[in-house]
Formats: structure tokens, sequence, C-alpha cells
């Protein structure tokens, strides 16, 4: 019986942060539901109309949307394959005695506390500008003509900005995961004759792939709502070439003043992130229970 008082007391107790944590999340996504339903655009105040699932058709047969899909999954992939990869050999290059190995991860470390907006301005104005920037000096210098960034593989560039942000997060998990390998190990296969590259194979890159699944996992929730680097650096354009789902949903919303459509691609957005979500829950479970 107190066992049970105490855990009613406990429920509660509990009860009134739950409450508002449910209305903070339950009452925005309603409101979205309920203006994706609506005829509701800024510049003509006081004609909303209810038109159902209009929205839902406009957007899904934009053919924005569907290259707006695309280039949210290369995004999402191009910067999952640069971390990862990038993030194993810098957590197998950190986890050797080197000197000044203290100052070398912090340094490491250091891009993924820089805000977006920030990094995104320093790589557009500091590195990929043609003129003034680091690449188009080194370019000049070479005596070949600068190569423009943001026009001619704009969303290549996107992804090496956003990586830049996220490979200290894959270095720290990958190296964690790396120095809680048994050194037993690995010292008796090279006993046992085995080469770097076998050991690397068969015992390092095995003990990595929860961590590895744990940083897909991280980062594709993140990555799928990339907004800041697109803002400052392409705008998403030319035309929709670097235009991910959120700048889509944006664009309609903020830029063509049409809240209901956008309203209705932020729902859709929000239900592909969840298919993804529960679909890299799933491969992290499996992966867990092996």
């Amino acid at each position: 019986m107190a066992t049970d008082h105490s855990r009613a007391t406990a429920r509660l107790m509990v009860s009134p942060a739950v409450l508002l944590l449910l209305a903070w999340m339950i009452v925005p996504l309603a409101m979205t539901l309920y203006f994706s339903l609506l005829r509701y655009n800024l510049l003509s105040p006081g004609t909303e109309s209810f038109t159902g699932l209009d929205n839902y058709a406009y957007f899904l047969t934009d053919p924005a949307f569907f290259e707006a899909l695309g280039n949210t999954l290369l995004l999402v992939g191009g910067v999952l394959l640069i971390t990862i990869t990038g993030g194993v050999l810098l957590a197998l290059l950190l986890d050797q005695p080197i000197w000044g190995q203290g100052i070398v991860r912090i340094l490491v470390i250091a891009p993924f506390f820089v805000m977006p907006t920030v990094s995104a301005l320093v790589w557009k104005n500091f590195f990929m500008d043609p003129v003034n920037g680091l690449f188009g000096h080194a370019a000049k210098a070479l005596g070949v003509a600068p190569f423009e960034f943001f026009s001619q593989a704009p969303l290549f560039s996107i992804i090496l900005i956003v990586a830049w942000q996220w490979l200290p997060f894959a270095t720290l998990i990958l190296l964690t995961a790396i120095q809680s390998l048994d050194s037993e190990q690995l010292e008796a296969s090279e006993m046992d004759g085995a080469s770097a590259f076998s050991r690397f194979r068969h015992i390092i890159l095995p003990h990595l792939a929860r961590a590895i699944t744990v940083v897909i996992l991280i980062q594709t929730i993140f990555l799928l709502s990339i907004f800041a680097e697109i803002l400052v650096t392409t705008g998403g354009g030319p035309g929709y070439a670097s235009t991910n789902l959120t700048y889509l949903v944006y664009a309609q919303s903020l830029l063509q003043f049409d809240v209901g459509g956008g309203s209705a691609g932020g729902i859709v957005a929000v239900v592909l992130a969840n298919i993804v979500a529960i679909f890299l829950m799933r491969m992290v479970g499996k992966n867990l229970d092996l």
C-alpha cells in the first residue's frame, strides 16, 4: 500500500511537467495541421477558406517537392559518408600517442561549437569566395580559374560546410568506442602476424558498428532539418539546386506568404522525418541486440 501511495504521489508531482511538455509539442502541431487545411495567404487577409487536402495535393505534386526531396537525401547521405569516414580516420589518429594530443583533440572538436550561421558565413566569405576566398587565391597561384562553388556545385558546397560542423561529433563518438576496445585483442592479433589493415577490418571495424549506427541515427535526425547553411550561402539556388524540404517549406510560408501551403509542407516533412527516425531506431535496436 505504501508503495502504491508513493507511486501515485510521484505521478502527481510529475504530471504538471508532462502536461506542459505535451502542450508545448501538441499545440503548435495542431495549429500547423489546422492551417494546412485552409487557403490562407498573408497577402490576402480575411479571405481564409477551408480547402481540405488541396494544399497537400499541390505540395506533393509540385516538381520542386521532388527536387527538394532528392536534395535532402543527397545532403544527408553525403554528410554521413564524409563524417563517418573522416570520423573513423580521425579517431584512429587521435587514439595514437602523439605530441600535443590534448591540443589536437581540442582543435578537432572546436567546429562543433561554432554556430551554423557563423560557420556558413566563414566558409562562404573566407574559403569559397572566388575572388577573396582562400580557395580562390590558391587557384590563382596555380594559374587556374577559381571554382565558383555556390553556382557550379551549390549542394556539394553545403555538404562540405555541414560535414565540417558534424565531423567532430562523429569523431568523439567513434574515439570513445575505439578506446573501449580491449587492447589485448589487438596485441594478440599483432603477435599472430595480422597486418594493420586486417586488425582494422576484423577487430576495430566490427567493434565500431554500434557507435557508427548511433552516429547515423543522431546525425540523420538533425540533418533532415538543415536550414541556416542554405539560407546564408545559396538561398536554395540556383533555382532549386540546393533546396531541401526544410528550405522549401520556409520559402512557401515566408517568401510566398502561403501559410496554408507551407503548413501542409511542414506536416509532410514531419511525417517523412518520423518514418526515417522509426526506421533508424529499429536499425539501432537490431544492432544493439547483436
